[in-house]
């Protein structure tokens, strides 16, 4: 963006690296049972398939979110819509991408998760300031469950 230029969205990324190999982290995130240990507190319906629709629910938002699967290509990246508050989105949705980059001979994964957008607007910034703590967090409580099966995420919500 330069001086002149206006904004127009809001979008951010945030990045984390995990002791494992790409296939293994992918799957932390693909595979609804593992993602449900450490991030859905309410349970995580359906694998990340491209084309499917799975839910999602929290113990901090209840209520089941549907998360519609754009692209899903082991074990490099993983690309969803779901709903979201002052989006530019036309059906009110941001994209979410996740991607996993193998580091140090696959034994580590750089992963990266970027969602997009929201409206350049106070309550566009809440929502995604509220979005992006929440994938910082997913992101820690990603480490700690794939290194050391601790869920960092029990009993913190409720």
């Amino acid at each position: 963006m330069t001086e002149n230029s206006a904004l127009t969205e809001l979008t951010f990324s945030v990045s984390g690296r995990i002791a494992r190999p790409c296939a293994e982290v992918y799957e932390a995130v693909a595979d609804p049972q593992t993602l449900s240990r450490y991030f859905t507190t309410g349970g995580a319906r359906g694998r990340l398939v491209t084309g499917e629709t799975v839910t999602w629910d929290f113990a901090d938002f209840p209520g089941a979110f549907p998360v519609q699967v754009l692209e899903a290509t082991a074990p490099e990246r993983i690309v969803v819509l779901w709903a979201g508050e002052a989006t530019t989105g036309e059906a009110g949705e941001t994209r979410v991408t996740f991607t996993f980059a193998p580091l140090e001979d696959d034994t580590r994964t750089l992963v990266t998760i970027t969602e997009a957008s929201w409206q350049a607007t106070p309550a566009g910034a809440t929502a995604a300031f509220g979005n992006c703590a929440g994938w910082t967090g997913m992101l820690a409580a990603m480490k700690a469950w794939v290194e050391h099966r601790i869920n960092l995420r029990e009993g913190f919500y409720r």
